[in-house]
């Protein structure tokens, strides 16, 4: 009776080997599924020639494996700004399959052990197997998770962690892909609508450009022959100016722009500036709305899908705290968790913060009340969803004529600047054929 190797894993997701001797392939299937084991390889000895748990020609690409884990890590040492970071599109479609795979009864690793493979991303295919490998030395997931934290955040561990003491993982991973899937969502919009002014932006940029180093230069030259070297208005001389700047100095003009930005961004790291830029984003007219929107639904969502995943109030609190995005939100939950941890209500803080506009307090308000707090914070969100789709409409509709305006403005500005030295010619030939042909007379 022939052999059979075979490979299984158990209701943990911990991988089992062992040999059995059946009369076939499918008995030996049903013996293992007997042995409340899941068979992911079985191979007959004869046949096969293979050792449990290798494939042929495993031997190359077990060797050439940890070769190229290594080499993944040294270029995301380094090379600048990658820092061994997943876009979050690239993850949130990582933890919708992971989700519809345990969904499906597949065991965890071997859940794992199916992505990496067919994982394209080279970082989150090493991070998954060191992922599979924690889990086979007797971790468990959200540990696992938690040793790459630039990739999973605090609100990705904790959640698993709850569901796996709750034992709902699968449950936990699918409102989790829901979440990040939503957020994805969203930020696409933003980011389509966003498209269109900045590609003016640069366009305009780029005219602007040209026409200050090379057209402008040339009307200088004009004027300098057609009015004998004559005071130019004082406009036409500020615009010369800049043109001259530019022109002149344009290593030194970018240089300037960028020490520029580099100050901005180093105010941005200060806790004022952090805090002024945050406050600025939010009360600014046309982008102010979207940002409160959304913030405001990134705020109800987190919350509501941790609590309801089973996380405890105060750390929930606690990781929204660090995943809101913006200080004044930022300080507004930090004031609700001192409140929470004091045994009071969500409501005061919420209203105190002036954040909140007072739909969403009155729907926190009946969430406590009637102990529905998760289920309505998903509510809020939902209808935050809806409004942020709105907010991204109406400011995309009224930032085409703000951009229209602005640069008919300053080319329509450099226009006039351009002909006011005309206009003051033709009036002084103008004065002086009306005053020889007063002399004629």
């Amino acid at each position: 009776m022939p052999k059979y190797n075979y490979v299984a894993m158990d209701a943990h997701g911990k991988e089992s080997k062992g040999t059995i001797e059946v009369a076939s392939q499918n008995e030996a299937i049903n013996r293992v599924k007997e042995m409340n084991l899941f068979p992911t390889k079985i191979v007959e000895i004869d046949k096969g020639k293979v050792k449990p748990g290798k494939k042929a020609g495993a031997g190359p690409k077990a060797g050439a494996k940890p070769k190229g884990k290594g080499l993944s890590v040294n270029l995301n040492i380094k090379i600048p700004g990658f820092s061994g970071r997943v876009k979050s599109k690239v993850l949130t479609t990582f933890t919708r399959q992971l989700a519809t795979l345990v969904d499906a009864g597949l065991p965890l690793l071997r859940g794992l052990r199916v992505l990496e493979k067919q994982e394209r991303n080279p970082t989150l295919k090493s991070i998954i197997g060191e992922l599979a490998l924690a889990i086979e030395g007797g971790s468990t997931f959200s540990e696992g998770l938690a040793q790459h934290p630039k990739v999973f955040n605090r609100l990705f561990v904790n959640m698993v962690k709850a569901g796996e003491l709750g034992g709902v993982l699968e449950v936990v991973l699918n409102r989790l892909s829901e979440f990040m899937e939503k957020a994805q969502k969203i930020k696409g919009k933003v980011v389509a609508a966003m498209f269109y002014p900045v590609a003016v932006l640069v366009v305009a940029t780029a005219i602007l450009s040209i026409l200050m180093v090379y057209v402008i230069p040339k009307f200088k030259e004009v004027f300098a022959g057609m009015l004998d070297n004559a005071q130019l208005p004082a406009f036409t001389r500020f615009v010369l100016a800049i043109s001259d700047t530019i022109k002149d100095h344009f290593i030194y003009t970018v240089a300037g722009l960028a020490v520029l930005v580099v100050l901005f961004l180093l105010f941005k790291r200060t806790h004022f500036g952090r805090h002024a830029f945050d406050k600025f984003k939010l009360k600014v007219p046309i982008v102010g709305p979207v940002v409160s929107k959304i913030s405001i639904s990134r705020f109800t969502r987190t919350l509501g899908t941790l609590v309801s995943s089973g996380v405890p109030i105060l750390q929930a609190l606690t990781i929204v705290k660090e995943t809101a995005g913006n200080v004044i939100i930022a300080n507004a939950v930090n004031d609700i968790h001192e409140s929470v941890k004091e045994g009071e209500t969500i409501t005061a803080p919420l209203e105190a913060s002036g954040v909140f506009p007072p739909m969403v307090i009155s729907m926190v308000d009946v969430g406590e009340q009637t102990g529905a707090l998760p289920e309505m914070l998903l509510k809020i969100a939902d209808n935050y969803d809806d409004e942020v789709d709105n907010a991204v409409a109406a400011m995309t509709s009224l930032l085409e004529p703000v951009m229209i305006i602005f640069l008919a403005v300053i080319v329509g500005s450099i226009v006039i600047a351009m002909f006011l030295p005309l206009i003051e010619l033709m009036n002084k030939v103008g004065g002086d054929s009306g005053g020889k042909g007063g002399k004629d007379d």
